[in-house]
């Protein structure tokens, strides 16, 4: 029997207590105003009490409660640092660690998918998980022949709590607005949804992580974990110690938040070009700051990369129209960034735009690619956001009428989600040679004739 709350209606009640509880606090706030306690130190008392009640709620549920809460954290760079502060340390929590569920239940699941024997298969079995995610925790172990390894666990019940949890959380949508004020966090979990069943898949995680691990096998920035053993509900992959990015984002040097943010954007351009793959999750909870041959040389650390569940198919790399329109917008040609957008579908047959516009609107969110090297703040970020949020803004009214053609969406999550954990570091990235080295269509010879990307799912 799961310990994961499953029954859609004890889920429903928890999740439908978060808009709740921000109503309730908000009355609570008027009356401590009313009381004589000012209004700054309410606001900054509510939003405490309201990140709390997230964490919890979100962390004890797991499944797709916790997904949106992980998502949602590294989007928390762009929001101002008086709703921000109150929220950061919440949502962080949930890219390391949640509730675990019991000892019991994870013997039973590892009893039931290896076999009655299964402490033969390893040396060392630590009890108490090491990391919690959304659809499993992860324990270290030694494995039988000596290789100290992390033992994905999904929790029983998994796939029912996440599907329930994402049909909820689409209902109520709009009434989480306030934890991204700006960001449509409907079509976020519309894609989450979408891509259920393949991240409880774990033969499909094996797949994608054994790829990448022999791909990245030598490489001296980059190291991929390979995998050991799998079966349904159980994962096995060589462990690899190093300084988790949450940490790094809190309490590194600038040195070590530069060479993170280095590494994390080759990382996002080199995966699909020598992979064909997408890696889909990047929140700060999948990656690690490794040390290199000399622990006291932060050049020569390199970046661990976990967590394949969530992986975008594409056999060519990232589309050639990415690079062609970025280089195009780069170089003020607006009628060539319209045409190209409008062939692919970013621009509606149906809609009518003024290419100047539209290249006014591209360039402050490109500008980190046109210098040589670019330091992504959450001062920059918030920017950006208020910029695109702004009701009277033409920068929001032209936004409205653009459209993400679904192929792109997986891409564009994936490439906003790292760039608010660059901003996160507060890095400074030469992200230009990142482009240069592995984007299709960003250097002139490149550019033919950009083919369309195909869905994939």
């Amino acid at each position: 029997m799961s310990d994961l709350p499953r029954k859609a209606v004890t889920r429903t009640v928890k999740l439908a207590a978060l808009p709740l509880g921000f109503a309730g606090r908000a009355t609570w706030g008027l009356g401590k105003r009313i009381g004589g306690k000012s209004a700054e130190l309410v606001a900054r008392e509510l939003q405490q009490r309201t990140a709390d009640q997230l964490f919890r709620v979100l962390g004890e549920l797991k499944g797709g409660a916790m997904k949106l809460g992980q998502a949602l954290s590294v989007f928390e760079a762009a929001l101002p640092e008086e709703m921000a502060g109150p929220y950061r340390a919440a949502l962080t929590k949930l890219q390391e660690a949640a509730p675990p569920m019991p000892t019991r239940t994870v013997h039973a699941v590892l009893q039931e998918r290896l076999g009655e024997e299964w402490r033969e298969l390893f040396l060392e079995f630590e009890d108490k998980p090491s990391a919690a995610a959304s659809i499993g925790q992860v324990h270290r172990a030694v494995w039988h022949d000596g290789r100290r390894v992390a033992v994905k666990v999904q929790y029983p019940g998994a796939g029912e709590a996440l599907l329930s949890d994402l049909t909820q959380l689409s209902r109520v949508a709009r009434m989480l607005g306030p934890l991204v004020p700006g960001m449509d966090i409907k079509p976020l979990i519309a894609e989450m949804r979408d891509r259920v069943a393949e991240e409880l898949d774990y033969g499909l995680e094996a797949e994608a992580q054994r790829e990448h691990a022999a791909v990245f096998a030598d490489d001296p920035d980059v190291v991929v974990p390979d995998v050991v053993h799998q079966s349904d509900q159980v994962l096995v992959t060589e462990w690899i110690d190093g300084t988790p990015l949450s940490e790094v984002i809190a309490t590194g040097s600038a040195e070590e938040r530069d060479r993170a943010g280095q590494l994390l954007a080759r990382f996002l351009f080199s995966g699909p070009a020598r992979t064909g793959l997408l890696h889909a999750d990047p929140h700060p909870g999948n990656f690690r700051l490794l040390p290199g041959g000399d622990e006291a040389d932060v050049a020569g650390r390199r970046l661990g990369v976990l967590d394949f569940g969530t992986v975008d198919r594409l056999p060519g790399g990232l589309p050639e129209t990415i690079g062609a329109s970025l280089r195009m917008a780069l170089e003020g040609d607006s009628e060539a960034v319209y045409e190209l957008l409008r062939k692919e579908g970013f621009v509606k047959e149906t809609i009518e735009l003024d290419p100047d516009a539209v290249l006014e609107y591209l360039l402050p969110i490109i500008e980190p690619a046109e210098v040589d090297e670019f330091t992504f703040s959450r001062d920059w970020i918030r920017g950006q956001a208020t910029r695109l949020a702004d009701l009277r803004s033409p920068a929001h009214q032209l936004g409205k009428q653009l459209n993400l053609p679904p192929s792109y969406l997986l891409i564009h999550r994936v490439t906003l989600s790292t760039i608010g954990v660059l901003c996160q570091l507060n890095a400074t990235v030469r992200l230009r040679d990142e482009l240069e080295s592995w984007l299709p269509g960003f250097l002139p010879e490149d550019d033919a004739d950009p083919a369309p990307v195909e869905a994939h799912v």
